[in-house]
């Protein structure tokens, strides 16, 4: 089995032109003087918006701006990179060297183009309802957290509002320490509630691990209503 064979099984679709899913996993950066993602990209995004809205507008009786906000927060790179990640669609771009060496396959913006490509890429492939349906299999958990207002929170906020609740509670991040080369740090934070360790996260940036220390904390106190710091 290929890599590209190993994506479909994935996806759960197989390509009859096996050309469009090595163009739409394809770099700009790659150089090879072949077809990149981003022509795949511009058609996958009409696909997505149009398969979000006539989802939100066929099962809910929001109003124009509540459908537009939650689509928005739907199709946006945060929330493409992450469906991206769950099918490990980094692992098989096809990146230029300096774009592979400075971490192109983690990077959000080429994940999020890469999964829009692979849309597109299935939409020419197929049709119309083939890629909807993709889309509502490969998207459902993050349609289901934004019906429910937690899609791309910012979860230091959130904790924050929280703790909160009993005014002397101090929450802290400290940065543990950093490994790797200096384009390529993960950071390692723990954060303390009333001086007390409660979590710890890591990520790309000092930023991405506070969110993901504060991630896992949050989620500890609204699995246990009798928390004693609520």
């Amino acid at each position: 089995m290929n890599r590209f064979e190993e994506l479909e099984k994935t996806i759960g679709y197989v390509f009859d032109d096996k050309k469009l899913i090595k163009v739409a996993l394809t770099h700009s950066s790659h150089g090879t003087g072949e077809l990149n993602n981003e022509r795949l990209e511009y058609l996958g995004d009409a696909v997505l918006e149009l398969t979000i809205s006539e989802y939100l507008f066929r099962n809910y009786h929001y109003d124009e701006g509540q459908m537009t906000k939650m689509r928005a927060s739907i199709v946006c790179s945060e929330s493409l990179s992450k469906a991206a990640g769950e099918i490990n669609l980094g692992q098989y771009l096809l990146l230029g060297k300096g774009e592979a060496y400075t971490g192109g396959r983690r990077r959000k913006s080429n994940l999020a183009n890469a999964f829009e490509a692979v849309l597109g890429a299935v939409f020419t492939d197929s049709d119309y309802p083939t890629a909807r349906d993709l889309i509502m299999r490969l998207l459902s958990e993050n349609i289901e957290l934004a019906l429910r207002g937690r899609l791309n929170n910012d979860y230091k906020t959130e904790l924050q509002e929280q703790i909160q609740k009993q005014s002397d509670n101090v929450i802290e991040y400290v940065l543990d320490r950093t490994e790797g080369p200096e384009h390529d740090k993960t950071f390692y934070v723990s954060l303390l509630i009333n001086k007390e360790c409660r979590s710890r996260g890591t990520g790309k940036t000092k930023k991405e691990a506070e969110q993901n220390a504060a991630k896992e904390c949050l989620f500890d106190i609204l699995a246990a209503e009798d928390h004693p710091c609520i």
